[in-house]
């Protein structure tokens, strides 16, 4: 069978699509460059002690941004949310590049990740009520694609930037976006309008505001209590887990924590999925530079090999999806980043040769891509009409406290391997199992997103999406 080739960049679409990309690039080179100068800027600021912070607020604000977004989105339209977002980022980044102490970069980096929470939900409601499902698939891998180029030079130019200019341009330097991302965006974005068919609004869509504070209090004490690396920190686990579920439980989708078939069970295996791959990432720097004695741009370039693979399976996804099945790509997707990380322990080891951890890395970063994205389209295909902007929400709720938990149980791991005397290679081994495990599960949960789908492993010859599995709905 052959495949219409959707024209994202038609005329009708051209603007929405270039606004949207531009978005996610921005985010990204925000992103990677101030993670490679937030050293820099610390010390400048002699804030050292605050350091955890810079980044630990921006995540705590992106879950307001989040759970907030989805349901303006699907009450109001994408316009309206996606100019707040805007604003809020662009005052984030103006605050924290003028910012003369360490606090106040600290409280202008919560704005930000308050306005870097609300656009990924306006992005992806839009690209669901905008394009048909190929359209989408397109999309999503353009989006990955997004990110290829800040991975790549963000860094390096961020180093450059705080060294021989100062830290504070790396902030005020992507100003100037913000305003283009607007011009190409927000008319697009205004003519999509309100749903023409609205979810209902019920008591748990007005709740979701005190809700989500109350999920971002419980996960920023479950950082500090982790961040204690002692078990005088489990009382204030034990507090963050009583704060934070049930606010979890009211924000995603009815039976998302046991993955109930159909689209709790695919926002179930997106935060099982970032648990795994950024739990592992988040550690692979250090078992590199520290067990096997690399440099760090050795290290940077195993990063830089999954991120280019990451981005070949999202088209693999978008290419092949519509014929093999978007459910068929999941699963194998996980399946992939399940041996790629497990693979990845193998760099602990120093009789095997580094290459092969690598290798493994890079093989979990296509599954990564496969997956990913392929998770995005079945999440808008399982959402209801009008509740597109709730549904991906969830789908960004669970995606970064996957993140979160992933990153913060794997340090503590490595944390109380260094307490009880443990080799280093032994604490990291520990994070690395954590995020096999997820991975595992997450293979698990997505089996079940379309219990319909039947064989969910790699097909013999060509599969139609409907045999495949995947639900496809045009907008």
């Amino acid at each position: 069978m052959t495949v219409d080739q959707p024209k994202v960049f038609g005329a009708p679409t051209r603007a929405l699509s270039i606004g949207l990309l531009l978005t996610v690039t921005m985010i990204a080179f925000e992103a990677l460059g101030v993670a490679t100068a937030m050293p820099v800027t610390a010390a400048d600021l002699d804030g050292l002690s605050l350091y955890g912070w810079a980044f630990s607020a921006t995540t705590l604000a992106s879950l307001l941004g989040i759970a907030v977004a989805g349901g303006q989105t699907d009450r109001h339209g994408p316009a309206r949310p996606f100019a707040v977002g805007l604003v809020l980022f662009a005052a984030g980044l103006l605050g924290a590049g003028l910012a003369g102490s360490m606090p106040v970069l600290v409280a202008f980096r919560f704005l930000q990740g308050l306005g870097a929470g609300v656009l990924p939900p306006v992005v992806y409601a839009s690209i669901g009520r905008s394009f048909d499902e190929g359209g989408r698939a397109r999309m999503f891998a353009l989006l990955s694609s997004a990110w290829v180029l800040p991975g790549i030079v963000g860094p390096a130019v961020s180093g450059a930037v705080a060294e021989h200019l100062h830290w504070r341009w790396i902030f005020l330097g992507l100003l100037p976006l913000v305003p283009v991302t607007a011009v190409l965006a927000l008319p697009a974005l205004h003519r999509l309008g309100a749903p023409a068919v609205r979810a209902p609004e019920t008591v748990v869509s007005r709740r979701r505001a005190p809700r989500a504070m109350q999920l971002a209090l419980g996960a920023g004490v479950f950082t500090t209590g982790l961040g204690l690396h002692s078990v005088k920190g489990l009382p204030l686990v034990a507090v963050a887990l009583l704060l934070a579920v049930p606010a979890l439980l009211s924000l995603l989708p009815p039976g998302s924590l046991h993955a109930a078939p159909g689209l709790p069970a695919a926002v179930a295996s997106r935060g099982l999925q970032t648990f795994a791959f950024f739990g592992a990432q988040a550690f692979l720097p250090l078992a590199l530079t520290s067990v096997r004695g690399l440099s760090p741009l050795e290290a940077g370039l195993v990063l830089t090999a999954a991120t280019l693979t990451w981005t070949m399976g999202a088209w693999v996804q978008e290419r092949r999806g519509a014929r093999w099945g978007r459910h068929v790509l999941v699963v194998n997707g996980l399946a992939l980043v399940t041996v790629g990380i497990a693979g990845l322990a193998l760099v602990l080891v120093p009789s095997i040769p580094v290459l092969a951890g690598a290798a493994a890395w890079t093989l979990g970063g296509l599954g990564m891509g496969m997956s990913y994205s392929g998770l995005s389209l079945l999440i808008l295909a399982k959402a209801e009409p009008g509740n597109e902007g709730v549904a991906t929400s969830s789908m960004q709720l669970s995606d970064v406290l996957g993140v979160a938990t992933g990153t913060g149980v794997g340090g503590a791991a490595v944390a109380a391997g260094e307490a009880f005397g443990w080799a280093r290679s032994s604490g990291i081994a520990v994070a690395f199992a954590a995020a096999v495990a997820s991975a595992a599960l997450a293979v698990t949960a997505a089996r079940r997103i379309d219990r319909s789908a039947g064989r969910t492993w790699w097909p013999a010859g060509n599969v139609t999406a409907e045999a495949g599995g995947a639900s496809t709905r045009s907008v």
